[in-house]
């Protein structure tokens, strides 16, 4: 099984690190760039390019930093 590592960002997207493949609802793959390190996946729902994030939540009061429960 590949490595793949998500990371939430502060007020901002999903972080994903690895080679994955993702699909719709009809199991159609998105397109993927194989030479980016880590695709950002949109949280606030404003991308003009979801499920991929745009940087509009920069823009659209888009608060959230969840937090792993301390071990």
């Amino acid at each position: 099984m590949a490595d793949i590592k998500i990371s939430v960002r502060p007020n901002g997207p999903f972080l994903v690190e690895g080679a994955f493949t993702m699909t719709d609802s009809q199991g159609n793959s998105f397109p993927m760039n194989s030479e980016k390190p880590a695709i950002a996946l949109c949280r606030c729902g404003v991308s003009a390019n979801r499920p991929f994030c745009d940087g509009a939540h920069k823009g659209c009061g888009f608060e959230s930093d969840e937090r792993a429960p301390a071990e």
